[in-house]
């Protein structure tokens, strides 16, 4: 796959080998420090590895940005049961394809990140669980575990140093529900992938209810770095509270859109204006998403100061999320945006939970009714009302995914629900004419 060119504000840590010949392979990984880190780790005590990732400030990527250090050390040593290492790579957020590209050009980074992984809690097996629409990435994940196991990077004494691992992948059906961690391992034992009731949480009871540790791609390929250079090298990289570099999918209305490597903490502005290419046609900004379509949406006022880190996108009360930034031009109808949103959630919840399956499929039915002219003035309220009804009330965040952006659509946007009463088209579509 074509990657972007190396854009100077760049600062390529998991993505340094990108473009580099025989990156997917083993021997281009070997030949530039590859599989260092786990030699390194393997010298080490499960609780200094540990030590080292708590150090680094790594959060994890997948989107809830939980302290990675910290999830590790909830695994209990004592426990008799086996222990397994699951990676997240069910990457189904609308606006997200960062694993894709970390998968498809650099597989043994991946691998390399789940072995560090295995040593810190005594795991000896993993699945690499990569969603159904991924399903090309199945024989790039098998190439590269194939050639790790021919050169002894996998399967029995490790390289000498005692430690035996099996890797396998398993691929989703494509459900986005199985993004969820407690869904992905249901589906992982074959069975209806929904969210588990927790507690009990991975860490104690996981894959085949036995102690696990699931983070997702981006995360586990952060770790060589971490073991081989040391945590502090990439807690300096980012902000206090949250350490390294951040894969940014620059989606929407920019001159540049593609999958950027930048440090935590890297202002808004400058990332569209200056890494994005600034707004398509000379457009102004209109609205910014900051972790993919389950984020509640920002205007370009809010801009002002931001910074993609944890901390800056909460004090606006969003997240990052992801990493999937989707950007907004002058011409967008919200009204639109928030149907498309909702047509989404609405299709892909799994139906255990009655506020999410009950209120998306209602969402979907009267923003659908509303984007076409036949809303009522009641209708804005009670779109506000059913997505506020939804929120806190599942066992996963399918619900809130789909309740967060619509409320702060409806919010910030009230004036657009206004203008399609009083019969205003889209912007940029034709009067009568519908383009969902």
């Amino acid at each position: 796959m074509l990657f972007n060119e190396p854009h100077p504000l760049e600062t390529r840590v998991l993505t340094r080998r990108f473009g580099k010949p025989d990156t997917a392979a083993i021997e281009g990984y070997l030949a530039d420090d590859g599989y260092q880190g786990f030699l390194k780790a393997a010298k080490m005590t499960p609780e200094q590895i540990i030590e080292q990732v708590k150090i680094s400030n790594l959060r994890g990527r997948g989107g809830a940005g939980f302290p990675t250090g910290m999830k590790w050390s909830f695994v209990p040593r004592t426990s008799p049961k086996p222990k397994y290492i699951v990676v997240n790579g069910d990457e189904s957020e609308p606006g997200t394809c960062k694993d894709r590209v970390l998968i498809e050009n650099d597989p043994h980074q991946l691998i390399e990140g789940v072995l560090i992984a295995g040593l810190a809690v005594d795991a000896h097996a993993g699945y690499v669980y990569i969603r159904g629409e991924y399903r090309y990435l199945i024989d790039v994940m098998d190439k590269a575990i194939a050639e790790a196991y021919a050169k002894g990077w996998l399967g029995k004494n490790i390289q000498g140093t005692g430690f035996d691992f099996d890797l396998y992948t398993h691929t989703g059906a494509g459900a986005y529900e199985c993004g969820e961690e407690s869904a992905l391992l249901e589906s992982l034992e074959g069975k209806r992938g929904i969210p588990r009731i927790r507690p009990p949480f991975p860490a104690v009871a996981g894959a085949f209810q036995c102690p696990t540790i699931l983070n997702n791609v981006e995360t586990f390929c952060a770790v060589p770095y971490i073991l081989r250079e040391g945590g502090q090298a990439f807690a300096d990289l980012g902000i206090p509270k949250a350490g390294g570099t951040k894969m940014t999918c620059l989606t929407g209305h920019v001159n540049r859109p593609g999958v950027y490597e930048l440090k935590l903490g890297f202002p808004v502005k400058q990332m569209i204006e200056e890494v994005g290419g600034g707004m398509r046609n000379g457009k102004k900004l209109k609205a910014f998403i900051p972790g993919g379509s389950s984020c509640p949406v920002l205007t370009a006022s809010e801009l002002e100061g931001a910074n993609m880190d944890y901390d800056s996108m909460a004090a606006r009360k969003t997240m990052l999320g992801s990493g999937g930034v989707i950007i907004m031009d002058e011409d967008t109808c919200m009204v639109k945006a928030a149907l498309r949103i909702m047509r989404f959630y609405a299709h892909e919840s799994c139906g255990w939970c009655i506020p999410c399956r009950e209120g998306t499929t209602w969402l979907k039915k009267i923003l659908t009714r509303f984007h076409e002219g036949q809303g009522t003035r009641t209708d804005i309220n009670l779109i506000g009302d059913i997505a506020k009804n939804m929120l806190g009330r599942t066992f996963c965040p399918l619900g809130d995914a789909a309740a967060m952006p619509t409320i702060s659509i409806v919010e910030k946007f009230r004036d657009e629900f206004e203008d399609h009463l009083n019969g205003k088209p889209c912007a940029y579509e034709p009067a009568g004419v519908v383009t969902v």
